[in-house]
């Protein structure tokens, strides 16, 4: 090879355009610049949110409402589910006896203590007479109330008094009226003789007392209470299923 073919050939591979082509990178035959697209991310401009304190403002004084509401319909059903006890009262020592064991034996904390007294239905030319009869009951209703809230101050007493011709069914209607639960009344002791004068006078009957009466008709559970004896020795209790059941206390 002669000097000038050797000049020619390093010329051709000293081209600057010939090596920048080597390291190029074989592109696609369908390759077109002007399809290329150009992604551009915008960040969108922080919005500032109005405050929320109003919002919460209302929610707090509506959770307030719902609370007040929700107390509410509970003290409207604790009171509606708080058990009804009836003591019937009178100015015997049997009724006293029978409110003293009630106190003491059958009524609960969350008890209603009801205090009923019945007076005999009257005339209309009667009027006075039954109006003094009236206050002279509404006193005796109060003192028994005195006596509640001396031995059981937590326990809430109400006072009923009702008019009726039989004392019996008197009393009865008006446990059933005001959905008592408990229906106690005081019985009186009484000798075989007036027992047999009592069935000779009924023509052959077998009769009962106030007591009985209630305990046989009443809706709701009914006790007949009284002492086993003058000196003390526990109550005997009559029932629809036990009758002079003794108890000490």
């Amino acid at each position: 090879m002669t000097t000038a073919q050797l000049y020619h050939c390093f010329k051709k591979l000293s081209d600057p355009s010939r090596i920048m082509a080597r390291g190029r990178s074989r592109l696609p035959i369908n390759f077109c610049p002007n399809l290329i697209r150009t992604r551009i991310h915008f960040r969108s401009p922080t919005l500032h949110s109005k405050p929320e304190s109003p919002k919460i403002e209302m929610d707090q004084v509506d959770g307030t409402e719902a609370n007040v509401c929700c107390n509410h319909e509970l003290t409207i059903k604790k009171e509606e589910t708080r058990r009804k006890v009836m003591v019937v009262v009178d100015s015997s020592q049997e009724a006293k006896t029978a409110l003293h064991w009630a106190l003491s034996s059958a009524v609960q904390p969350d008890d209603i203590v009801v205090l009923l007294d019945v007076i005999k239905h009257s005339t209309i030319g009667e009027n006075s007479e039954r109006a003094g009869r009236g206050a002279e009951e509404n006193r005796l209703l109060h003192a028994m109330k005195s006596i509640c809230q001396a031995k059981r101050p937590e326990v809430h007493v109400e006072l009923s008094l009702v008019e009726g011709r039989e004392r019996g069914p008197t009393i009865v209607e008006a446990a059933r009226k005001q959905g008592i639960s408990l229906l106690v009344i005081g019985q009186k002791k009484r000798s075989v003789t007036l027992q047999l004068l009592m069935i000779w006078a009924a023509g052959g009957k077998t009769v009962g007392d106030t007591a009985e009466y209630c305990v046989q008709n009443a809706t709701c559970m009914a006790l007949a209470v009284r002492r086993k004896s003058k000196k003390g020795g526990g109550y005997l209790i009559t029932t629809k299923r036990l009758k002079d059941f003794w108890l000490l206390a």
